[in-house]
């Protein structure tokens, strides 16, 4: 994860559902390229995150040299946040995230594979959660990595996981994957959203392994099926 500046960026099963955990054993790692994954639409998500009651004790940038504006909300089972999107290509090395092609580009991610090893930006659809600080402490409201979060963009629902940490004042990233995906420009260097992305992360959720985004998706569509019933 970066700081990312505008001047640069310019140059440049029952029981395990209702716990909000998936078994290893629903694997698959690769991506899928639909605009919709699972079953709800991303108007019906939408309309349950009109309002904000802010659970934040204040409000985050988008990018370094913005205006702090962005507050985090709190849902019953979920919060949210509507910003921009950023794109993290950190992690493993692979065609289109590395250090040549992404200025801001680290070899490791705050949450690993099961293996050990870092995730993969440009295949695993994840976002990045801006680490603990005295205005909000992720942890404090049952998000963890590998959470399921519902990514919205353009009448789009992209799931990904909770999958990195980035500076303490900035929010609005998420991985190549997850841009591609939603149909935004996955550059890591100039690509991105400046607005309209909606993120949100059901609480308590935990995809095992958090390399398996069909397990990402299968339990994704359950929680915002919950979400929406219960908001």
């Amino acid at each position: 994860m970066r700081i990312r500046t505008l001047t640069l960026a310019a140059a440049s099963g029952a029981a395990l559902l209702a716990a909000g955990v998936l078994p290893a054993n629903a694997s698959g790692a690769v991506h899928p390229t639909s605009a919709r994954e699972g079953s709800v639409s991303a108007a019906d998500l939408l309309a349950k995150v009109t309002s904000c009651s802010q659970i934040s004790n204040g409000k985050y940038k988008t990018d370094d040299e913005t205006s702090a504006t962005i507050p985090v909300c709190g849902k019953n089972g979920a919060v949210f946040w509507k910003a921009d999107m950023d794109i993290d290509c950190d992690g493993q090395r692979t065609t289109n995230c590395n250090e040549n092609r992404d200025p801001w580009y680290q070899n490791d991610t705050a949450f690993h594979q099961s293996d050990g090893k870092p995730l993969k930006a440009e295949s695993l659809p994840y976002i990045v959660v801006p680490s603990s600080s005295s205005i909000w402490k992720y942890s404090s409201y049952g998000i963890k990595g590998g959470g399921v979060v519902a990514v919205i963009y353009n009448n789009k629902v992209e799931y990904a996981v909770v999958g990195d940490t980035g500076p303490t004042k900035i929010i609005g990233e998420a991985s190549y994957a997850t841009a591609k995906a939603l149909g935004i420009d996955p550059d890591p260097a100039t690509g991105g959203a400046d607005s309209g992305v909606t993120y949100i992360l059901f609480k308590n959720s935990q995809v095992s392994p958090i390399e398996s985004h069909s397990a990402a998706v299968s339990l994704g569509q359950q929680l915002a099926k919950q979400f929406i019933a219960n908001n």
